[in-house]
């Protein structure tokens, strides 16, 4: 009889490792073809380069003295505790966490998880046809019709076709035609033309 028992244990044993791993294939194979949706939001903050006026936050898990709010100033660089001055200008947040990480990692801690995130985006500007012109706090999302609305609208005298963009990111730093509904980023600066009929 105890031989029978430890068979049918046996078999059970068997059949459910088998059960395993078919489950475990069968999630694996699923798992090739469901291929993660990025929108919009999560793309640019996963492209989204910090510059000088972006306020960061700097969170490390369990140690809350090294998590810190930071604006970047004009130099591109943070003070940061134990790692002293780090330049972070044009990094991306998962490159930034990860120099930090590699940095506190070892001599300070033995596996440190690090998030940095953006708590305020550096100010776009908005000049020409618009009745406020000026500096205001980006929002993602943020086209260049609504950005003439923060700045109080289009003057009677603005040109929908005449508008153009000097974008921080591009390195050229040349005015680019586009339409109102164009997304704009932080730092842009958008200049509406005067309509001449």
């Amino acid at each position: 009889m105890l031989l029978t028992e430890t068979m049918l244990f046996n078999v059970m044993k068997i059949k459910l490792n088998l059960v395993n791993r078919t489950n475990t294939l069968l999630f694996c194979i699923l798992g090739l073809f469901h291929l993660p949706m990025v929108n919009a939001g999560e793309s640019m903050a996963m492209e989204y380069r910090i510059d000088s006026g972006d306020k960061i936050a700097i969170e490390v898990y369990g140690e809350p003295e090294l998590s810190r709010e930071m604006l970047l100033n004009d130099s591109g660089k943070i003070s940061y505790p134990f790692l002293g001055e780090l330049a972070i200008r044009g990094l991306t947040l998962f490159e930034v966490e990860q120099k930090i990480h590699q940095g506190l990692l070892g001599d300070y801690l033995i596996n440190p998880s690090v998030s940095v995130s953006i708590i305020a985006y550096r100010p776009f500007f908005i000049d020409g046809e618009v009745k406020k012109p000026g500096g205001y706090a980006y929002q993602p999302g943020l086209t260049v019709a609504k950005a003439a609305a923060l700045a109080g609208g289009f003057t009677e005298r603005a040109s929908l076709q005449k508008i153009f963009v000097v974008r921080s990111s591009h390195p050229d730093k040349t005015p680019q035609p586009v339409e109102p509904h164009s997304l704009i980023g932080p730092g842009d600066i958008i200049s509406i033309k005067q309509s001449f009929f």
